[in-house]
Formats: structure tokens, C-alpha cells, sequence
């Protein structure tokens, strides 16, 4: 093994290695977070309050967008996002498969159908000429994922989308300060949505969404939809949702809000060390790492790589045996899940998806990881594969 990965041999072969560890961030944060909130209870705003149009309106600005509409989560705001578009039954929406499950329950929960594609095995998000020779006469809308912090290719999606008259929605939940072709995510279909569950790279301290536009219709029609459809008070001019965010959580990430660009840098930098090291490690005929395009701006949610040899599973385990924290995301695709049985997807219909699934690993990436971590991670990987 390279002595690169083991600068002046004082490397800490027993260090633990969480997969994300929050604490980190939120300890630096407590006592500006602690009085935000209280603010909240002394103010009895609870719901929609203040912070939440303070939030809504950072927002906005972060995405480029006109609107940000808050809402209870990521979830929430892919449902509202097909609601305000009046996705229902008889309509198609495009999604990929390898993606987390709430981007095509929304479409299933409105009685829609999820039309799943196969991704790009470069990047791991939806493969753009797989959504055009997707399009029926029945598509309603498409929603490309930015996974794991990468932009989807949206040039060419938006393109497609035009020329056919379908929605692009997307789903950034996983994206929030990305760039595509220096445009920012949430600004890049007609409709953006976020999650700012707790392990998000802006995440709260519980769960929260939203929903960014520059479409003024739109925007007011959100707001109508999260709140059970009413204006005024008791009046309800459609059927909406209960769907608002609350402003405790709206308070914390408004004081975490001002962190992000920060927190984005150190994610970048800590990329580009995992990609040196594993270079210095000379593992390329073992693992393929993950890419960043030269158009994009990657905010590594997650640092993903692709394990081969079908040895995924073994060498989790065994970085596990370590103390070194792994996920897999996602290891089951949606068109294989039972729940979406009846849509008639077989072993084989999206090659690319199920190949990921078999051989994907994600590694700690957080901001706050250490050098030493770091370099933790890729001696046991290293020294897993000098044993086999």
C-alpha cells in the first residue's frame, strides 16, 4: 500500500469512523440554536410563524428562485408538487428507479402511474434518453433526482420536456446549493423540492420540506394545498393537505442556513481527499469512485462508490467488523419493490439500476470528518482487498 496513505506512518488503524455523525455540526451551533428557539416558544407562533417566512425567503435566494414554499417534509413537497400540477389517475410521470422511495409513492398516492428509467452508470442519476423514450401520450410530468448531491443532466432534460409539453419537477432533496451549468437546484424545472431531514446537508431537528418556483400561480396555489385548501379561515376553496412547516424547525435551520456554503466547501474538499487517497491506494481495478461533472457542482450528500467483483457485501461487513460506518443506497430499486409489483417490471428491465444496487457503498463524507478518518477509511478498504 502506498505510504501516501500513511503520512510519516502515524496513521490510526483502530480509529472509528461513524457513517454521519450530527453532533459534530450541532454542538458548534447549540447555543445560537437554543436561543432561536426560544424566541419560538416566548412568541407562541408555532406553525407558519415568522421564522418560517424568514426561512422561506433565504431560501428563495440560495435557489435563485422568485418563492420557496415551506412544508412538513421532502415528501410532502414531491405530493404537492404533483398536486399543483393536477397529477391524477391516467397520467404518467417519469422517475428513475434507483432513487429513495418518496419520489414515486407521491405519484402512486395520487393514482398516477410511476414510469420508471434506467440511470446514467457514470453518475448515478436518470439517464436523459431513457426519459424521452419513455414519453406517452399519457406522460404528465418528469422527475429527475439529483442523487447524492449531483445535478441530473437538466440541459437536455428540460429540452426533451419542452419539446413534449411535460412538467419537469425536481427532486433536490438531497441537493439544496448544487449547481448544474451554474444554475442552482430548485431552479431548474418548474417546480423544486427539498427535505431538511436530519441528515441532510441542511438538516433540522426533525422533519421539514420545501417547495421552490418563480411561477406566481403556482407559489399561491402551494400555499392554498398545504393548508387543507383554506382561504380564509374555514373556507376551502379545494381539497388540500395539512402540510405546513413548523417554525421550531424553521428556527434551526435558519441559524444552520448560514453554515451552508461552509459546509458545502468542507463536503467538496473531503471528496477530493477520499479521491486522492483511493488513487494513492491504486484500487481502481476494485472501485470505481464516483464522479463530479465539469459543468456541475457537487455537494456530496453522499461519497458513493461502486465495489466490484460482487464483494459489496463483504467488504461492508467487514469496515463494519472496524468501526467504519457504510450505507447502501438504495438496495432494493423501485421497480423491484413489491409494492409496485402490479406495474410488471422484471429482473432485467433496467440493467444499469439493478447493477448499482448490487454494488454501490456509500462512506462517511460529513464536514466535519477528520483527515485522520479519512484516511482511516481507505486503509481498512485497502488492506480488505490485500487479504483477498
Amino acid at each position: 500500500m502506498s505510504t501516501e496513505l500513511v503520512p510519516n506512518a502515524s496513521l490510526d488503524t483502530g480509529l472509528p469512523v461513524p457513517l454521519l455523525d450530527i453532533s459534530r455540526s450541532n454542538s458548534a451551533l447549540r447555543d445560537e440554536i437554543l436561543s432561536a428557539i426560544a424566541k419560538v416558544i416566548d412568541s407562541g407562533q408555532f406553525v407558519l410563524g415568522p421564522e418560517c417566512t424568514a426561512f422561506e425567503k433565504a431560501v428563495a435566494r440560495v435557489c435563485h428562485t422568485k418563492y420557496a414554499i415551506g412544508c412538513a417534509s421532502g415528501s410532502d413537497a414531491l405530493l404537492l408538487a404533483l398536486m399543483v400540477l393536477d397529477v391524477g389517475p391516467g397520467d404518467e410521470v417519469i422517475v428513475p428507479s434507483f432513487t429513495f422511495f418518496a419520489t414515486a409513492s407521491a405519484i402512486w398516492r395520487l393514482g398516477a402511474k410511476p414510469v420508471f428509467v434506467d440511470i446514467d452508470p457514470a453518475t448515478f442519476n436518470i439517464d436523459s434518453n431513457a426519459v424521452e423514450a419513455a414519453i406517452t401520450p399519457a406522460t404528465k410530468a418528469v422527475i429527475p433526482v439529483h442523487l447524492f448531491g449531483l445535478c441530473a443532466e437538466m440541459t437536455s432534460i428540460r429540452e426533451i420536456a419542452s419539446r413534449h409539453g411535460i412538467q419537469v419537477i425536481e427532486d433536490a432533496a438531497q441537493a439544496i446549493g448544487a449547481k448544474c451549468h451554474g444554475e442552482m437546484a430548485g431552479n431548474l424545472g418548474q417546480l423544486g423540492c427539498f427535505s431538511f431531514y436530519p441528515t441532510k446537508n441542511l438538516g433540522g431537528f426533525g422533519d421539514g420540506g420545501m417547495l421552490t418556483t418563480s411561477d406566481e400561480t403556482l407559489n399561491e396555489r402551494l400555499r392554498l394545498l398545504r393548508g387543507h385548501g383554506m382561504h380564509p379561515r374555514y373556507f376551502h376553496q379545494v381539497v388540500g393537505i395539512n402540510s405546513r412547516l413548523d417554525s421550531i424547525q424553521a428556527a434551526v435551520l435558519n441559524v444552520k442556513l448560514k453554515q451552508l456554503d461552509s459546509w458545502v466547501s468542507a463536503r467538496q474538499s473531503n471528496a477530493q481527499r477520499y479521491t486522492d487517497l483511493f488513487q494513492a491506494a491504486g484500487l481502481s481495478q476494485q472501485i470505481t469512485l464516483p464522479q463530479c461533472l465539469e459543468h456541475d457542482e457537487h455537494v456530496w450528500n453522499q461519497y458513493t462508490i461502486r465495489v466490484l467483483g460482487g464483494q459489496r457485501d463483504t467488504l461492508r461487513a467487514y469496515l463494519n467488523e472496524r468501526h467504519v460506518g457504510t450505507e447502501i443506497y438504495y438496495p432494493v430499486p423501485l421497480h423491484q419493490q413489491h409494492c409496485f409489483q402490479s406495474l410488471g417490471y422484471l429482473t432485467g428491465s433496467l440493467l444499469e439500476t439493478e447493477r448499482a444496487a448490487r454494488e454501490v457503498l456509500s462512506l462517511p463524507i460529513y464536514p466535519e470528518i477528520t483527515k485522520a478518518e479519512q484516511q482511516a477509511v481507505v486503509y481498512h478498504i485497502g488492506r480488505f482487498y490485500e487479504a483477498t
